[in-house]
């Protein structure tokens, strides 16, 4: 084996083979379920559950509490999102691409807040204060969990949150020994930058909504 190869991957040895499939499953309907927002497509939720649960199995397997959470928040959040989005009143979609309002800015800072203590509250209880990876992994769950409930209320912005937790993630996995999830979030970090100028010309072409 190269240098290289082994830098990447040895971390891999002592993985169990089914769990290396799983985490290779779970990258490849993540990396589906991204594309799927990026077009804004409702396909988005069901491939996205299918990665998070396999996540959620993988990552309890190996006590990464932080990120367990995150995905089991997005499974969560996206059967709500596929319900949100999905609703239509004479074949007419609700709930278009719209920006986010003040009133809304506001319970993302509430919900950003109470993730960080619910956080600190999991990793006090499981007493996971042991590596500089925790206090990483707190600030990511936070931007996660609102990156995710704005993404559910189909609001513009949340391509912003993607895009920093994306970047913070990329080094995070790698140094966690999660060399394909480490790649994943650079792919993920690509399409959101494209995600973000693709739900802006939609923004851009929808005609005003009236708030009267």
């Amino acid at each position: 084996m190269s240098p290289v190869f082994d830098f990447l991957f040895q971390q891999y040895s002592g993985y169990a083979t089914l769990d290396i499939v799983l985490e290779i499953i779970g990258v490849f309907f993540g990396l589906i379920s991204v594309w799927y927002a990026k077009k804004n497509s409702i396909w988005v939720y069901p491939t996205g559950m299918i990665s998070t649960a396999i996540f959620v199995y993988l990552l309890l397997k190996w006590a990464l509490l932080g990120d367990m959470i995150i995905n089991a928040y997005f499974f969560i959040m996206s059967a709500y999102g596929w319900y949100f989005w999905s609703k239509k009143e004479y074949e007419i979609i609700v709930h278009p691409v719209t920006v986010t309002e003040p009133k809304e800015y506001k319970r993302a800072i509430g919900l950003f807040v109470a993730s960080l203590l619910f956080i600190f509250w999991v990793y006090q209880v499981f007493d996971k204060w042991k590596d500089w990876t925790a206090y990483v992994d707190s600030f990511t769950t936070a931007i996660f969990f609102v990156g995710m409930w704005l993404m559910a209320r189909r609001k513009i912005e949340h391509w912003i949150f993607w895009i920093v937790g994306d970047i913070i993630s990329i080094p995070l996995y790698f140094y966690k020994g999660l060399t394909l999830t480490s790649f994943q979030y650079i792919i993920f970090t690509l399409i959101a930058i494209y995600g973000y100028r693709s739900w802006k010309k939609i923004l851009d072409n929808s005609p005003p909504i009236s708030l009267g």
